[in-house]
């Protein structure tokens, strides 16, 4: 049996999806880190440029340089201490120089990664689906912690999301071309009008730009039909999470909730069992 014969076994590919989701997962930790930095030191270079003043010297930052290191000493992290959820378990949470503690969240993002990731390779099966399955919850991943931290949703990674999406479907993986365009619209349109009418009823900003464009790649992705179930799972969760932050961490409401995690999880969710959802709620009706 050959290598492509073992990777159209279900339990094989879903393995194989499993180990590249952890590997992912820590690449992830790395976007998420850096990414918003990133575009911080570039909003800041464009505010110079306008101001005709020198912008600030700053070392050089990218997602592969300079190789990472513990923020409270700089001590560089090996190979060895780098392996998905292996390391920090081994270090038990500490960086090996300074014994500073490591956040948890680092192996849970790639656990999540890896869990997503194999479900994806079992669900699709060794597939074209499959690989755009694999893209989009990477992309998922990244964009929920980032909006989470930053309440941001970078356009690098939204709008080549958006594109792929439209891509994919040019033979129709998940949906068909004209579905997903229609979908890309109509999702963008959705929440740019709900954004609109919040402004012009109370004055204040509901929700961001970064948003709009990602219901619009998921709509990209699989289709107008889904987007309805998109949209209503994203606000039952977020209005659950909302209403728990204000009572139980006594969280003013004045303080920002980022939308973006329960889109995502919203579009994952649907990628996964959306017609199956969407039958069972219409047979409700």
């Amino acid at each position: 049996m050959d290598g492509l014969d073992l990777l159209a076994q279900p339990a094989y590919f879903a393995a194989s999806c499993l180990l590249l989701g952890l590997a992912v997962g820590s690449f992830l930790n790395v976007v998420i880190h850096r990414l918003p930095k990133m575009m911080e030191r570039d909003w800041q270079a464009q505010c110079a440029e306008l101001a005709n003043a020198p912008g600030p010297v700053l070392a050089p930052l990218s997602l592969s340089r300079p190789r990472s290191s513990c923020p409270k000493c700089g001590h560089r992290i090996s190979a060895l201490e780098n392996i998905p959820i292996v390391s920090w378990l081994a270090l038990r949470g500490r960086c090996s120089a300074c014994k500073a503690a490591i956040s948890p969240r680092y192996p849970l993002v790639e656990a999540l990664t890896a869990l997503l990731s194999a479900y994806a390779g079992w669900h699709f099966g060794f597939t074209l689906a499959a690989a755009g399955a694999l893209l989009f919850i990477w992309a998922m991943v990244a964009l929920s912690v980032i909006d989470f931290d930053t309440q941001l949703l970078p356009d690098d990674i939204t709008l080549p999301l958006l594109w792929t999406g439209l891509l994919f479907n040019l033979g129709g993986t998940f949906t068909d071309l004209r579905s997903a365009v229609i979908g890309a619209i109509a999702g963008y349109l959705a929440l740019w009008s709900v954004y609109w009418a919040f402004k012009l009823v109370t004055g204040k900003e509901g929700m961001g730009y970064g948003d709009f464009k990602l219901l619009s790649a998921i709509g990209a992705w699989f289709g107008y039909q889904l987007l309805p179930l998109t949209i209503l799972l994203s606000s039952l969760v977020g209005a659950a999470v909302g209403v728990s932050l204000i009572i139980l961490a006594r969280q003013g409401r004045e303080v920002p909730i980022p939308f973006g995690p329960y889109l995502a999880a919203a579009g994952v969710l649907a990628m996964f069992c959306g017609q199956a959802l969407t039958h069972a709620y219409l047979r409700l009706l």
